[in-house]
């Protein structure tokens, strides 16, 4: 579903090009998860980004599904972003004007199709234990509470691949211990190729597929 074969990226700096990523290959298949950990700096935020189509590699190849992502023209990338990939950030971005029930809503305004998702909306909310606070705006909410609004809303395309970068970074014990069982449950549940950033090791002790990012190479443990 997903595979990432010998991605390289690097950003241009006064004295030279710096890599970030030197050769980097991964492969996961429907329902399959893996968590990735190295230390500050080391590109895992930019490897999430090739991997979700927010950034191109300068060199490498994405597929997800048969799809070269990056073979697409602007507009067609950002339409095949929205529907086939999900994120999940340490801050949950959500706005904070709008509803729990308009903020899951929000992917679906740009999808090419105009049916009304609004039940298929509740019902994730519902799955993320939020059906009681569904017309209840950010503010209102805790900080897993929010977590969890962004995970329904990461969800409600259907996306082929789930990407969560640091998703437990700004929760307490309790409240990463949630989210982190509702991620988890995703690719059983969904059929989906999940993949999460942390520095947490309690969070990364839960995935059978654990990967370390040094050196601009990724590596599994």
């Amino acid at each position: 579903m997903l595979r990432a074969n010998s991605l390289c990226k690097s950003y241009p700096t006064r004295s030279g090009d710096l890599p970030i990523l030197t050769d980097v290959s991964v492969a996961l298949d429907r329902g399959e998860s893996a968590v990735i950990m190295g230390p500050s700096g080391s590109g895992k935020s930019t490897l999430l980004n090739i991997l979700g189509t927010l950034e191109s590699p300068d060199s490498g190849r994405l597929t997800i599904g048969d799809q070269d992502p990056f073979s697409l023209s602007g507009c067609d990338l950002a339409r095949f972003r929205n529907q086939h990939v999900g994120f999940v950030f340490q801050d949950h971005h959500l706005l904070p004007q709008c509803s729990v029930l308009e903020n899951v809503l929000l992917p679906t305004l740009a999808a090419s199709n105009s049916d009304d998702c609004t039940a298929q909306a509740e019902e994730l909310i519902e799955q993320v234990g939020l059906t009681n606070r569904s017309d209840h705006r950010p503010a209102e909410l805790s900080g897993g509470e929010r977590q969890r609004v962004a995970i329904a809303r990461a969800l409600i395309n259907s996306p082929s691949v789930v990407l969560a970068d640091e998703p437990t970074g700004n929760l307490d014990r309790r409240s990463a211990e949630s989210v982190a069982q509702l991620l988890l449950a995703l690719p059983a549940a969904d059929g989906v190729v999940l993949i999460v950033v942390t520095h947490s090791e309690l969070l990364a002790d839960k995935f059978e597929r654990k990967f370390d990012l040094l050196d601009g190479t990724l590596t599994p443990r």
